[in-house]
């Protein structure tokens, strides 16, 4: 007789295997910002490790890198999509000062290298138009 595997419903699913899931590449934002620019007709290189924080995005021969940031685990500010859990909230509150902290540190230390940097939220990437509009202006600044 076959075994048939009932799928879990996400409440059931602890929060450690639900974070375990969550991309931190190629998420629906980055790709979508990564199609804006080839769309425009701009090249560029992924995930540069060798720059502080990783860029998303690295054009090379401009000097400048985009960071696409989930509004969520990057805290942008005044945005719906910045909930706050409710459960361990003292582990959360740390959790996202750091990552702030870090994408602060990393902004820094590559304008101190030299490079411009822009950070593209997760809900500025839904409007392509606006999406490629921005990045022209970056871009070409």
């Amino acid at each position: 007789m076959p075994v048939t595997v009932t799928p879990l419903s996400p409440s059931v699913i602890s929060a450690s295997a639900r974070m375990a899931k969550v991309r931190q590449r190629d998420t629906k934002p980055e790709l979508a910002v990564r199609s804006a620019a080839h769309k425009l007709g701009y090249r560029f290189r992924l995930h540069v490790r060798q720059l502080p924080g990783t860029p998303d995005l690295v054009f090379v021969s401009r000097r400048k890198v985009i960071f696409v940031h989930g509004c969520f685990w990057h805290r942008h500010e005044g945005c719906s999509r910045s909930t706050f859990p409710k459960t361990r909230p003292d582990f959360w509150e740390r959790k996202f000062v750091a990552n702030v902290e870090r994408d602060r540190k990393s902004a820094a230390k590559l304008v101190q290298l030299g490079w411009d940097v822009l950070t593209i939220w997760e809900c500025q990437t839904s409007d392509e138009r606006d999406l490629g509009a921005l990045l022209t202006r970056f871009l070409e600044a």
